[in-house]
């Protein structure tokens, strides 16, 4: 039996003003998310990015093809309601950031880890007043209760879409500060990725690199940058 598959109805996408923001128009259908709430949108900037995903749409709709259009639902539909679910899920990986555990062999490993991670941790002490402490191995390290605070509390100023970006940024780079300095515009988005990779690198450099965990690999670090492009266009201002 051919599973039923959604078919494009409409003409034109478009990016309209809308009652708290910007909604998406298909013709004269204002688009809702997957739980009926309206699609609206905080940026027109980024009301036209999904716009022009559904205008792109060929005559079958296929809702991989819209990553932006997928995150907003997320946004209002999940992450709004369990807003401060999400808060305390980010704000424990401050308690053990991938930042934080070291290799103390080989040299060359530990070398690389420190010159990557180090200035972003030194970011997080500045920029954040969230100082951390870094140990050997796997085995938890405490960290200050007032630093935790602080991540939580950088966390607590972001809104949904903002939510939903850091979600990402942080649960693929497995690391809250990365997903930080990427939401503050501490380092571009790429560099970021690369650096939460440290490890994963070294061995494919070492042992050679398996391709399934190579296609893997690219498929999280283009949903990192995804990300990154959802949070830089929901905070867009509209071009006057």
């Amino acid at each position: 039996m051919t599973e039923w598959a959604a078919r494009r109805f409409w003409t034109a996408a478009e990016a309209i003003e809308a009652e708290g923001g910007y909604a998406v128009a298909l013709d004269a259908r204002v688009v809702r998310t997957p739980a009926r709430a309206p699609l609206v949108l905080p940026s027109r900037p980024l009301a036209a990015a999904v716009a022009q995903e559904w205008q792109e749409q060929p005559e079958v709709i296929d809702p991989g093809a819209m990553p932006l259009t997928r995150a907003a639902n997320v946004a209002i539909d999940k992450v709004a309601p369990a807003r401060e679910g999400v808060i305390d899920m980010l704000a424990d990986y401050g308690g053990t950031d991938l930042l934080c555990y070291r290799a103390e062999t080989p040299e060359a490993l530990a070398a690389r880890q420190a010159e990557a991670w180090d200035p972003l941790l030194d970011w997080a002490d500045r920029a954040l007043g969230a100082p951390l402490v870094c140990g050997v191995g796997v085995m938890h390290v405490a960290q200050p209760e007032g630093s935790l605070a602080a991540l939580r509390a950088a966390i607590e100023t972001l809104d949904a879409f903002e939510l939903t970006a850091l979600h990402d940024l942080v649960t693929l780079s497995g690391s809250l500060i990365i997903g930080l300095a990427a939401e503050r515009g501490a380092e571009r988005p790429e560099p970021l990725w690369a650096a939460s990779r440290i490890d994963e690198t070294w061995q494919a450099e070492q042992w050679g690199e398996d391709s399934e965990a190579a296609a893997a690999a690219e498929e999280r670090r283009a949903a990192f940058l995804r990300a990154a492009r959802f949070l830089a266009l929901a905070r867009e201002p509209a071009a006057p």
